[in-house]
C-alpha cells in the first residue's frame, strides 16, 4: 500500500510520517491521529499493568520469588515468616500521569529518508498520548529547541492531547549554532515532585550523556522510557565522494572525502555512541525504543509495547 510520492518518482509508504510543516500542518496532524488510532487501538485492554507504564505503585499480593524478579520488590516480612523468598506484587494505578520531554533542538531538524527527525518526535508523542489516554489519565510535556522552552501542564482529554501535539509541531526552529540542553529539560521534570507516573524522553541523544543523572533521579518515583530518534545518515555515510559535514548546533562545517576508510570509522564511531546511549538509558532504569526515519515507526512502537507487556506478565520479551 502506498501513499503519496517521495519526490523522486517512487511511492511513499503508507507508514511514512505525515509532513507537519507549513500549510500541511493541519492535514498532517489529522492524518497522524487517524493513523495512530487505527494501528494502536487494541493495545490498551484493561488497566495499565504490564503495558507502557510497567509495574504499578500500589501494594498487591505476595508470591514466591522466581529467578529474574526484581530483588528490590522482596517482601522480607513474608520471607521471614515462611522461610521462603517472596516478592510483593504491585497493582497499577487507575489514573496515570505521563510527562513527555520532547527534544526539538537543531540536530532534530534533519532527515534524509521519509521525514525529518523532528516530525518523528511529534509522531512518538502522538503514540504515547494515545497509549496512555483515557480513564482520567493526564498528559503533560516539556519541549525545547535549545533557544526557548515550553511547558504544557498535565491534563486529560483528547482535545488537550491535540493541543499539546500542535504546540510541539509549531515550535519554531532554533537559529543555527543554538545548542540544545537535554539534561536541563529532563531536570525540569523533577520540580515540583509529582506522584508516581510515567516519564518519556524523546530525543536523538546526540552529544554527551549528561542527561543520565537527572533521568536516573526520576527513576526513584517514575517509570521511564527513552525514545531514540535516528536517521540513516546519523549512523552511516553514503559513498558520495566529497561531502560537507555540518554540526547544526554549533554551525561548524567540514568538507571531507567519503572514502571507504572514513565511512568505516564513521560507522564505528556512530555505533559506539549508540551503544553508549543504550547503556546510559539502561543504567538510568529506562526502557529503550528506537525509531528511524526510514522504518515503520508504528510497527516498531507496537513491538516495543508488546514486548513490555510480555515481560511484565511473566513471559519472554
Amino acid at each position: 500500500m502506498a501513499r503519496g510520492n517521495t519526490g523522486d518518482g517512487s511511492a511513499r509508504p503508507a507508514w511514512a510520517p505525515p509532513v507537519l510543516r507549513g500549510e500541511r500542518l493541519d492535514a498532517g496532524l489529522r492524518m497522524l491521529e487517524l493513523e495512530v488510532r487505527r494501528r494502536l487501538d487494541g493495545l490498551l485492554q484493561g488497566n495499565h499493568l504490564g503495558l507502557v507504564p510497567g509495574p504499578g505503585s500500589e501494594p498487591g499480593e505476595a508470591r514466591p520469588y522466581q529467578p529474574g524478579d526484581d530483588v528490590r520488590r522482596m517482601d522480607w516480612a513474608v520471607t521471614a515468616r515462611t522461610t521462603e523468598p517472596h516478592i510483593r506484587e504491585t497493582v497499577a494505578d487507575r489514573e496515570l500521569e505521563t510527562w513527555v520531554a520532547a527534544d526539538l533542538s537543531a540536530s532534530l531538524d534533519f532527515g534524509t529518508a521519509l521525514s525529518e527527525k523532528r516530525d518523528l518526535v511529534v509522531c512518538a508523542v502522538a503514540a504515547i498520548a494515545h497509549l496512555t489516554g483515557g480513564g482520567g489519565n493526564r498528559l503533560g510535556a516539556v519541549f525545547s529547541n535549545g533557544d526557548q522552552t515550553e511547558r504544557v501542564p498535565a491534563r486529560g482529554g483528547r482535545a488537550h492531547a491535540r493541543n499539546l501535539l500542535r504546540k510541539i509541531a509549531e515550535m519554531p526552529r532554533a537559529a543555527e549554532g543554538t545548542r540544545g540542553d537535554l539534561a536541563a529539560m529532563v531536570e525540569q521534570l523533577r520540580r515540583p515532585p509529582r506522584r508516581r507516573g510515567l516519564v518519556v524522553v524523546v530525543s536523538d541523544f546526540l552529544g554527551g550523556t549528561g542527561w543520565q543523572r537527572p533521568l536516573r533521579a526520576l527513576s526513584a518515583r517514575h517509570d521511564l522510557i527513552g525514545i531514540e530518534v535516528i536517521d540513516p545518515r546519523d549512523v552511516d555515510l553514503p559513498e558520495v565522494g566529497t561531502v560537507v559535514l555540518a554540526d547544526p548546533e554549533t554551525g561548524r562545517q567540514r568538507e571531507v572525502r567519503a572514502s571507504a576508510l572514513l565511512r568505516r570509522e564513521f560507522a564505528a564511531a556512530a555505533q559506539a555512541h549508540r551503544d553508549q546511549v543504550a547503556r546510559a538509558l539502561r543504567q538510568a532504569g529506562a526502557a529503550h525504543l528506537v525509531l528511524r526515519t526510514d522504518s515503520d515507526w508504528i510497527a516498531d512502537t507496537v513491538r516495543f509495547v508488546v514486548a513490555r507487556k510480555r515481560r511484565w506478565s511473566g513471559g519472554v520479551a
